[in-house]
């Protein structure tokens, strides 16, 4: 079984309450792993979790902390988490770059999973910005330079268009997602299933690693309770990780 680092999956929430004359504010902290961890974890995989604010004091800045893991996953959380430490933000002292300590890790024999959202790939108003990280070569497709959200409120579903080990016993045709991120495949990259037409789910390698891109969501609002309930999800999640860690 593989030991997987999911990274992102978190946010929070502020509101303005409108009340005549008066107002007032509420807030609230949300992660959106949870169906994801599960899955892994009920099919014996081992996963740590670092919520997006804690990226800059909880995630290792040496490749080699980081390569004791099988499989790095990162979800719906910018470039500029990873790119701008505190230390480097708000004091101008020379910091690592945990995006270019990740993209070391996959050269050397690890690998990387990014999951779509609203901070992933381009992302909307184009504020992701992985394109312009270290991981622009290792990410398996090419990324826009615009917000690349494709919403699709009314759902679309999407469909396997190859067969691989990653895909085994997973039916053609999945339950209905509300949205993905648009890219384009990279020619070394193989697609193993489309959404309307686009990538959704896409392998790759970089140097000695592999690496693989889903361009939708692991949970709410992209990916609606149907497809996190579905009895594919956890299997394409065994599969997908196991394939990215190379495990018998």
């Amino acid at each position: 079984m593989a030991k997987v680092l999911l990274i992102g999956e978190s946010w929070f929430t502020y509101s303005v309450h409108q009340k005549g004359f008066d107002a007032f504010y509420t807030s609230e902290y949300v992660e959106g792993g949870a169906p994801f961890i599960e899955a892994l974890e009920s099919r014996g995989h081992e996963v740590d979790y670092i919520p997006s604010h804690l990226i800059d004091k909880k995630m290792p800045e040496k490749a080699s902390e980081l390569a004791l893991y099988d499989v790095i996953v990162i979800s719906d959380v910018g470039a500029n988490s990873f790119q701008l430490p505190s230390s480097a933000f708000t004091k101008s002292i020379p910091s690592v770059d945990k995006s270019e300590t990740i993209r070391q890790v996959v050269e050397s024999g690890g690998s990387l999973l990014m999951i779509g959202g609203y901070l992933s790939f381009t992302g909307i108003d184009a504020k992701a910005l992985w394109g312009r990280s270290s991981l622009v070569d290792v990410i398996p497709v090419k990324m826009l330079s615009t917000d690349d959200r494709v919403e699709r409120p009314s759902g679309v579903s999407a469909h396997l268009v190859a067969t691989h080990p990653v895909t085994t016993g997973i039916e053609s045709s999945w339950p209905l997602l509300l949205g993905f991120n648009e890219v384009e495949t990279k020619p070394e990259s193989q697609v193993l299933a489309e959404i309307d037409g686009y990538p959704l789910l896409v392998l790759g390698t970089y140097a000695k690693g592999r690496t693989a891109a889903f361009t939708s969501d692991i949970a709410p609002h992209w990916a609606p309770e149907t497809f996190t309930n579905w009895n594919g999800y956890s299997l394409l999640w065994d599969q997908l990780v196991t394939w990215l860690a190379d495990t018998p």
